[in-house]
């Protein structure tokens, strides 16, 4: 009996250990399915090349936003800003560097174009491909930017929000109250000193001289001081401010003017009762031991740094404490990791960083994953509070942008924004949507810098 049974015995085993390794190959397939769903298959990060550099000018009074986007072989693309108000031009210039190269590879790209930025605006272009570079690594990778960083130190970034000036002080601490009451608890003032120039006996130094004579005139230079009266009625202006929106919210300020080093520690000491979160730019960053003596003889914090390219001359402040808080604009800095970069040097030598920022949603997402990433972040700036059309120029993320004075950080992967194609074609300022480029791929010079 038993010899008759065993090939049905055998027979029937081998059916259930068939059925088990069937379901067992089920789960393996199901379990790798669930593993690789997060994966970008569309790509093949070691095989990504830079195909074409193609951008546009978004109109954003009084300024302009160009954007430009890095095209792959393999259909996915990376969007990037150039500096507000920057010649479109810096960013086109460096796309014969980089056809062909894998835009994954951040850090090298950056480093063979670091040398055709500058200070200012000039910084704006490999500023802007820097951030087009994340954007595509992260799609490429399907994570977002914040995380190739290190992750974050925060889910949500505060916003400060900058207010255009007004000659009449009430009106100035309405439009302060108004941003108040959006929920912002982060403020800057602009406080230059043409608020009172009209004023007889508060200004010398600018008689027969046109402020466009000026422009371009560093502060010390131009031989322009405030007489008592005009830092009194300056002041003014934040009493009135303050008597509106109390002493508890941060109050920042900015554009004085190109005024001369005494009448800024003048002005300075006559605001130190407003207890302000920072005075900005009160001579030109490059003056080191100036800077500093203006930091010491005040009881006010003092901060500079939007024009900066790299991260040197951040350390040249930091290190002499010249400057209470460092200001970087990721879009002159050098991009997202420089600015990351700037944040934890500053933060080795106790300073704390606010980063400047005025553009479109494209630039403020690359600052909000480099805020998030560094430690030492007080807040973002804010330029478009007042341009009802600003957020709806990209998709992805959750709207409003800024909510109640803070922005959360994207979780969908590369800087976490599409733009939104037929809002910005409404704000264009030139003509053309990602025009075809081809006259910039040829574009060649003796680049090394060695011999």
């Amino acid at each position: 009996m038993k010899t008759a049974l065993s090939p049905l015995i055998g027979r029937r085993s081998f059916m259930k250990q068939s059925a088990a390794a069937a379901l067992a190959a089920l789960s393996a397939d199901e379990a790798l399915a669930a593993a690789t769903e997060s994966i970008n298959t569309n790509s093949k990060p070691s095989g990504l090349k830079i195909t074409d550099l193609r951008v546009i000018v978004i109109r954003r009074a009084p300024m302009t936003a160009p954007i430009l986007r890095i095209d792959t072989n393999q259909g996915i693309y990376g969007l990037g800003e150039v500096r507000d108000g920057a010649s479109k031009n810096y960013a086109l210039m460096l796309k014969s560097r980089l056809l062909g190269e894998n835009p994954c590879n951040v850090d090298k790209i950056f480093r063979k174009i670091r040398q055709f930025g500058g200070h200012g605006r000039q910084g704006g272009g490999v500023s802007g491909v820097e951030m087009a570079l994340w954007d595509l690594a992260g799609k490429a990778y399907n994570v977002p930017v914040y995380q190739f960083l290190g992750g974050k130190f925060r889910d949500k970034i505060r916003i400060y929000t900058d207010t255009s000036q007004s000659r009449d002080p009430q009106e100035y601490a309405r439009r302060m109250k108004a941003r108040l009451d959006r929920g912002y608890t982060f403020l800057k003032m602009d406080l230059g000193y043409r608020l009172v120039q009209d004023t007889p006996g508060t200004v010398t130094g600018v008689a027969g001289i046109s402020p466009s004579d000026l422009r371009n005139v560093p502060h010390m230079f131009t031989g322009i001081e405030l007489t008592d009266k005009g830092i009194a009625l300056m002041a003014d202006y934040v009493a009135a401010v303050r008597e509106v929106i109390g002493l508890e919210i941060p109050l920042a300020a900015d554009h004085f003017g190109h005024i001369g080093v005494n009448s800024c520690i003048r002005l300075g000491k006559a605001l130190e009762k407003y207890n302000l979160a920072w005075l900005e730019d009160m001579i030109p960053w490059q003056q080191t031991e100036l800077l500093k003596q203006i930091t010491e003889a005040v009881q006010v914090p003092t901060a500079t740094g939007e024009d900066i390219y790299l991260k040197e001359p951040f350390e040249v402040l930091c290190k002499n404490h010249a400057v209470d808080i460092i200001q970087p604009d990721l879009a002159t800095a050098g991009g997202i990791l420089e600015t990351k970069k700037i944040g934890d040097l500053a933060q080795a030598y106790g300073v704390p960083m606010a980063m400047h920022f005025a553009g479109s949603p494209v630039s403020m997402m690359a600052n909000v994953h480099c805020a998030a990433a560094t430690e030492n972040v007080l807040a973002l700036e804010y330029h478009s509070e007042d341009v009802p059309w600003w957020g709806d120029l990209v998709e992805g993320v959750a709207k409003p942008i800024v909510n109640r004075g803070f922005i959360s950080v994207p979780e969908g992967p590369g800087l976490g924004v599409t733009l939104n194609e037929e809002v910005v074609k409404q704000h264009l300022a030139e003509p053309g949507y990602f025009e075809p480029t081809p006259q910039w791929d040829k574009e060649r010079s003796a680049d090394r810098q060695w011999s």
